[in-house]
């Protein structure tokens, strides 16, 4: 056994399916188990990848952890084998990725990951360009059947050694496994309670306008609940309110989410690419359509008259009351990401109003009343008076809206949007969506 110490960074990803396990799960286990032979070092982290990507199993999330030890065989065979017995291997979409980084090649490594890291958050890497990068930075790594995974086991490697991006934390409560599987029980109350006593400290812990818990995952996985928020030690707090059912571990994870880091800022409709996110500012061009299941659709136009369609979708609820406002004419900025020519929005900016218009029958100067219709290119007559006008009435309509930010509700929010809460005080929402 060695008598220095040696860093190590490890990356991990795609370990779970959509029945079960979650990768964060196994990196809880493995921080408390390592612990025994390892000092851990930093909270881990967890990153959220492109969110459009097609063959994602839940929430596209990648782990790190950042040890030290005298022993890294150690540590890796270990880490090896907890992935190799507890990943949903049966499932053809789990495929997973670990990546080990040792002290002496962080220098070397470090801008090339971060960049990796990045890209990862916003385009579309294949497994090919993973294999490369890991093979031509000497990094030892371990796949699982087709080794996706390596792609996010690299990217949390890559944000774990770049200490520069925009970060947020999540407490994360795990199940103890003999309920796995089974109806969780969250008391309602107390999440709305800690909301109450964190907010705006904390976030997306429950939705007072639909009256929605939404830090609760439903599916077959480990994680119980899940707080969000702006320090380790605000969600920690907020989690002391929830009474629920017992819990087996927990752990704080550094993690992108809420930071909009998927978006790409782009001049031209022209510029934009499938399964990526942008910011689009443009003009409306059409009314918005609500089309079948209570989706609302408008067409965007940028200054060189290229459109996209931009759409609210159905569970993103009363934030789509405000879209239905919009009229041609209007000047928003976009938010969100794009799949088959369409843009999820994720949040919207309107920076100008069009003007709305009016048009009544005249009213009769006797009487005061509306005239009728005298026929088609006959103008308008007053049956009581017999007066008549062949000029229609136009006003100017109030608008029930106005200018300034809207955002998708807490429980359609997805995991890397950014909460208007979070943006500097110049661009305080009139919608905050709470």
């Amino acid at each position: 056994m060695s008598t220095e110490y040696i860093k190590m960074v490890v990356g991990i990803d795609d370990t779970d399916s959509r029945d079960g396990m979650c990768t964060t799960y196994l990196c809880a286990l493995l921080k408390d188990e390592l612990s025994s032979f390892a000092s851990i070092l930093s909270e881990p982290v967890l990153v959220r990848l492109n969110p459009t990507i097609p063959y994602k199993t839940r929430g596209n999330a990648s782990v790190a952890l950042f040890l030290e030890c005298r022993e890294p065989d150690k540590v890796m065979e270990h880490v090896t084998q907890r992935v190799a017995s507890m990943a949903c291997m049966d499932n053809e979409n789990t495929n997973p990725g670990i990546v080990f980084v040792t002290g002496d090649q962080f220098e070397k490594v470090s801008q090339k990951l971060s960049e990796f890291f990045m890209r990862a958050v916003r385009e579309v890497i294949t497994i090919d360009e993973a294999k490369e990068l890991a093979c031509g930075l000497g990094l030892q790594f371990k796949l699982f059947k087709n080794g996706r995974g390596l792609i996010g086991a690299l990217s949390a490697c890559g944000a774990m050694l770049d200490t520069k991006w925009d970060h947020t934390y999540e407490y994360l409560a795990y199940r103890q496994k003999d309920f796995w599987g089974t109806p969780r029980f969250v008391d309602k109350k107390s999440l709305f309670e800690a909301d109450r006593q964190t907010y705006p400290n904390t976030w997306d812990t429950v939705d007072l306008k639909n009256e929605m818990v939404v830090c609760v995952p439903h599916s077959g996985d480990p994680v119980l609940y899940g707080i969000r928020g702006k320090s380790a030690s605000s969600v920690e707090k907020a989690a002391s309110f929830v009474s629920s059912e017992p819990v087996e571990r927990v752990c704080i994870y550094r993690t992108n989410q809420g930071t909009d880091m998927h978006l790409i800022s782009v001049p031209k409709i022209s510029d934009v690419l499938g399964l990526h996110s942008y910011i689009l500012e443009g003009q409306v061009c059409s009314e918005p359509d609500i089309i079948r299941g209570g989706h609302t659709i408008f067409s965007l136009k940028d200054d060189t008259s290229n459109t996209i369609d931009c759409a609210a979708f159905e569970p993103t609820k009363n934030f789509r009351e405000q879209i239905r406002k919009l009229i041609p004419g209007d000047r928003v900025i976009v938010y969100g990401s794009v799949t088959e020519r369409t843009v999820n929005i994720e949040k919207i900016k309107i920076i100008s109003l069009s003007k709305k218009y009016e048009v009544k029958n005249p009213l009769c100067p006797s009487c005061t009343k509306r005239m009728k219709s005298a026929g088609s290119g006959q103008g308008y007559r007053c049956k009581k008076c017999g007066t008549s006008s062949m000029v229609t009435e136009i006003s100017e309509v109030k608008r029930e809206l106005e200018a300034g930010f809207y955002e998708v509700p807490p429980c359609a929010r997805r995991h890397l949007a950014k909460q208007l809460l979070r943006f500097d005080k110049e661009d305080l929402p009139v919608f905050p969506g709470r």
